[in-house]
């Protein structure tokens, strides 16, 4: 047995957080090797951007993690945490050029060699940074297992997951319409665009009909792309429009002829009723114009200005610019009818806030529809479960209705695309290995596509490309499948999914047995927190403010399954008071350990009732906080040792041995006092340990032990030896009686270091007997004077206020308790005000004027106010007669 016997100063967690952290790492805590046969727990950590800094996202994210795996690390499970960092292709492309930006300079004035360069020197900078925060939080990651999406064994994987897809028929290379940024210069998948609600205009254009002096009115909100327009298109049940199915109308401008086409995509209810047909601008178009075989016209540049398609007159001009031009163009003609205000969904680049634009593209596609099969499966049998599992729902719909992933971008930051074009033959080249020649012609003329891929793509591989797939390594075969994936709801279409159909196709397996979804943080209005509004918390802040245990355990008590959260500062002042209760509570057994006796154990009989009572509930919290902690109800467990060791150890157990250890004369029963106090004590701090590392280490340290550190300690098991339950079941209703007492003084404001003299009466003989044989608990926790005891026979005390618990009638007479006359005084000033209250509320209420204009929430507020003033009313007048009667 050890123990730190240095005295503990007063709770400071900067000083000593990041030092029992250097410790754990140094010592390599974190790190098993995957050699023995105990049960695997493995989890990858979502990796954060190589472009930010922590925010409370990945705060709570790397909570719940650590929580979980520390947890099963104390079980006895071979456990790996794998962190990481994502090379988070376009946000960390955008940082740089904006460096370059500010040296009057573009990548393509560097060359794409050079401006790498600067993108590794920026992951290395900011990819520690973040590392560092990690650790600040207390996460007991496996560092020695730290995987970046583009260091070797990644790109390894991804080149092999490529390739592999390729030769399968699975990716293809075609020209399709994708979501366009151009600012970014790149293609960009659906979930890479954020629709935001902004006011625009609907313009209604009238466009000729051939042949006749009739015109088909069209509604639409992309004035610019008329010069692109290939067919104008009406619902073919829709009776107004479906005459002209087959007829031809005049694109102004172009005087182009293009045909009126019938097609059930048409939304009878918008607009018109007939739409432009813009193939090379609009997906639903592009789609439109493939079943129709209509032709494709580009009448922009890949930067968003109109090109030399769009005609003389345009050639050169923003979007913006066009917009305004043609508008003003076709009110001259006579061709605008009327504009109208709407309120509509326009995408952005999810990077830089740029509207994109739908372009048609050459790009790279993986195929969904194979891979999907699987993936819905794994979790419509169970193999991997959403917890709660009514976000299956939402992977599910995502997976049954995807398209096409579009997985090439126009980026130098990236996975480059391991395909070769021959300049000779024309023909293309996917290979494992960089080539040098043309496999279908032999010629050295080739050229590397220079597009990256999708970040998501290598993200995709990361639940088995982080333990080095496509090599059959140890860790592979110990800790995949990984046994739960931590994350946000935000993300289970754009990662989630991908993971999972990329998992079950290359390893045949599921990557994850648990996919644990939290919410997100929200600031105290109930806000997102952004950069925009202002309102985000640094994490990092907040440790050094409050300590990192204060902060889990806010992100943790907060936190149900599914749902967002509330971050309040206010909580985690309180959960640093909760760390400094604890602090004080060993504070007062490391003290009170003079002689203490490693090697004694009571024996059942040397157990008070308040020992055999603090052992059960000890036994009840262990049960309920694993129970919780297995099923993912983490925040539920964290309330469970709160309450355990505030209410419970610290409120009652502690004050009940203070006589024990102070005054006691008897040697076994102090020592008994000590063993209870050490034994509960130092378990408490192993199951609240998961949730705040830092202080229970140093507290566990202090205290006489066996081992290293508190989190290679065994987590604590229900010892049968120690379980009382009918003892315990006698302490509540002792508890409950004392409680009540103190109720009774607080109403009766008698004055918390007077001592009262109280009466009880007990049900049964049984707890009569259990209320004289304890009655100085009755002196020790509720300031009681004297205690009698009352028959069955005997009436209710004058001048007394009474309360009940189940069994015993509780009674405080409250003569030469308090002041009489100035508690009078004090409760008829306060019965004036209330009076005077329910008067003017009731006016209120009755006035006929305030009833027909005020809102009916305001109201019910004021009814609300009414109801608590009279029931506090009530309770004043009882209180007048009970001192009258004194």
């Amino acid at each position: 047995m050890k123990w730190n016997k240095e005295r503990l100063t007063s709770y400071a967690p900067q000083e000593m957080e990041m030092k029992w952290y250097e410790y754990w790492e140094k010592n390599g805590y974190f790190h098993q090797e995957p050699e023995n046969e105990k049960e695997a727990f493995s989890i990858v950590m979502p990796p954060p951007n190589v472009t930010g800094q922590l925010h409370m996202g990945h705060a709570l994210d790397n909570t719940l993690q650590d929580i979980l795996i520390r947890f099963k690390r104390m079980q006895g499970y071979h456990t790996a945490w794998i962190p990481g960092t994502d090379h988070a292709g376009i946000a960390t492309q955008v940082k740089v050029e904006q460096q370059l930006a500010k040296e009057g300079k573009t990548r393509y004035d560097i060359g794409r060699e050079a401006f790498l360069e600067r993108v590794w020197a920026w992951k290395q900078q900011y990819g520690d940074r973040i590392e560092q925060q990690i650790r600040r939080l207390g996460s007991s990651c496996d560092w020695r297992r730290k995987r970046f999406t583009m260091d070797e064994t990644c790109a390894a994987a991804v080149r092999e997951v490529f390739v592999s897809l390729y030769e399968k028929g699975l990716i293809y290379q075609g020209e399709r319409i994708t979501n366009w940024c151009p600012h970014c210069h790149t293609a960009l998948s659906d979930i890479e665009v954020d629709h935001e609600e902004e006011n625009g205009h609907l313009w209604y254009i009238k466009y000729p009909v051939v042949g006749e002096d009739a015109y088909i009115m069209i509604a639409t909100t992309r004035p610019e792309t008329i010069m692109g327009d290939m067919a104008v298109a009406v619902h073919p049940e829709d009776e107004r429009l479906r005459t002209y199915i087959g007829k031809k109308v005049r694109i102004p401008f172009v005087d182009r002829e293009v045909p009126v086409i019938g097609d059930t995509y048409v939304d009878r209810n918008f607009g018109t009723g007939a739409v432009k047909i813009t193939p090379a601008h609009d997906p639903n178009d592009f789609e439109m114009g493939q079943r129709h075989q209509l032709p494709s016209l580009m009448i922009m540049n890949l930067d968003g200005t109109m090109n030399a398609e769009a005609g003389a007159a345009y050639a050169g001009m923003t979007r913006e610019a066009c917009r305004q031009a043609v508008v003003k163009e076709l009110e001259a003609m006579g061709l605008l009818d009327h504009t109208e205000e709407l309120r509509h969904a326009v995408g952005h680049c999810s990077r830089c806030h740029t509207t994109i634009e739908p372009f048609s593209t050459k790009q790279w596609f993986v195929k969904m529809k194979p891979l999907t099969a699987a993936a819905l499966n794994a979790v419509t049998t169970g193999k991997t479960q959403f917890v709660p599992d009514r976000f299956a729902k939402i992977y599910n719909h995502w997976l049954e209705n995807l398209h096409d992933w579009c997985i090439s971008r126009q980026l130098w930051w990236g996975h480059q695309i391991p395909a070769w074009y021959c300049d000779d033959c024309g023909q293309t080249t996917v290979s494992r290995e960089d080539v040098g020649t043309c496999a279908h012609c032999g010629s050295t003329h080739i050229t590397r596509d220079p597009d990256v891929l999708d970040t998501w793509f290598s993200s995709a591989l990361w639940p088995f490309s982080t333990q080095g797939w496509p090599k059959k390594t140890a860790d592979i075969q110990k800790f995949f499948p990984t046994s739960v994936l931590v994350t946000g709801y935000d993300i289970i279409f754009f990662w989630v999914a991908r993971m999972m159909f990329m998992t079950c196709e290359f390893m045949k397996d599921i990557p994850f047995k648990h996919v644990f979804i939290h919410g997100l943080v929200r600031d105290s209005l109930g806000r997102k927190m952004s950069k925009s509004l202002g309102n985000g918390i640094d994490p990092l802040g907040v440790c050094e403010e409050y300590g990192a245990d204060a902060l889990r355990f806010t992100l943790v008590t907060g936190n149900t399954p599914g749902n967002d959260m509330r971050f309040y500062m206010e909580r985690v002042e309180a959960n640093r008071n909760f760390a400094n209760k604890i602090w004080n509570a060993s504070k007062f057994v490391i003290m009170n350990l003079t002689e203490y006796d490693d090697a004694f154990v009571p024996e059942a009989a040397d157990l008070t009732l308040a020992d055999r009572w603090i052992l059960t509930m000890l036994n009840e919290t262990v049960q309920k906080v694993t129970r919780d902690l297995d099923r993912f109800e983490l925040g539920e467990a964290a309330d469970t040792v709160y309450n355990f060791i505030w209410n419970l150890y610290c409120d009652w157990y502690i004050e009940l041995t203070k006589k024990r250890l102070y005054t006691s004369t008897d040697e076994r029963n102090r020592r008994t006092a000590q063993f209870v106090l050490v034994h509960v004590l130092t378990r408490t701090l192993e199951l609240l340990h998961p949730f705040m590392p830092f202080v229970t280490e140093h507290l566990w340290q202090h205290l006489p032990h066996t081992g290293e550190s508190i989190m290679l300690a065994p987590w604590p098991q229900v010892q049968e030896q120690w379980q009382f339950t009918e003892d315990a079941a006698q302490m509540n209703v002792l508890m409950e009686a004392i409680k009540a007492v103190r109720n009774l003084r607080a109403e009766a404001k008698v004055p918390m270091g007077k001592r009262a003299p109280i009466m009880l009466k007990g049900g049964t003989a049984a707890l009569t007997r259990l209320l004289q044989t304890y009655e100085s608990y009755f002196h020790t926790l509720a300031f009681a004077d004297t205690v009698t005891l009352l028959k069955e026979t005997d009436g209710k005390p004058e001048n007394a206020v009474v309360a009940v618990v189940p069994g015993v009638e509780i009674y405080l007479p409250l003569k030469d308790l308090i002041d009489v006359e100035k508690e009078l005084a004090r409760v008829q000033k306060e019965e004036a005000k209330i009076i005077k209250e329910i008067a003017r509320l009731e006016g209120k209420l009755q006035n006929a004027g305030f009833l027909s204009k005020a809102p009916a929430e305001v109201i019910a507020k004021e009814k609300e106010k009414l109801a608590t003033y009279q029931e506090k009313m009530t309770s004043l007048t009882q209180r007048l007669q009970e001192l009258k009667n004194l």
